[in-house]
């Protein structure tokens, strides 16, 4: 299951994270948010032990929001090492995203 990431534990979960993050930026109220979240959870799944999956509700954690600029959602964010080095705006296929989180592993 994804993790949920909130403002109080973003820094230990995805800033220190040793592993690749991907990051759902999403809210209840958002359509394309219901159509992306089976597959974030599917991803969670996939990737368990290899990379960190997690979301964040754009309507409760509204410093990460801020601090990355998220206007549009669903957003999804690649972390490694702390930094962004990859973003999705907006609803993708599985393979997409996990072929971009994939590339993280290498």
């Amino acid at each position: 299951m994804a993790l949920e990431i909130t403002d109080a534990n973003f820094e230990e979960l995805v800033l220190k994270s040793k592993q690749p993050v991907l990051i759902d930026f999403w809210a209840a109220w958002c359509g394309p948010c219901r159509m992306v979240g089976p597959v974030v959870e599917e991803l969670s799944k996939d990737f368990e032990g290899k990379a960190i999956v997690g979301k964040v509700d754009v309507d409760q954690n509204s410093a990460i929001s801020s601090n990355f600029g998220i206007r549009n959602i669903p957003t999804l964010l690649f972390f490694k090492d702390g930094q962004v080095v990859d973003k999705h705006v907006g609803v993708a296929p599985k393979a997409t995203l996990a072929a971009k989180l994939e590339a993280l592993l290498a």
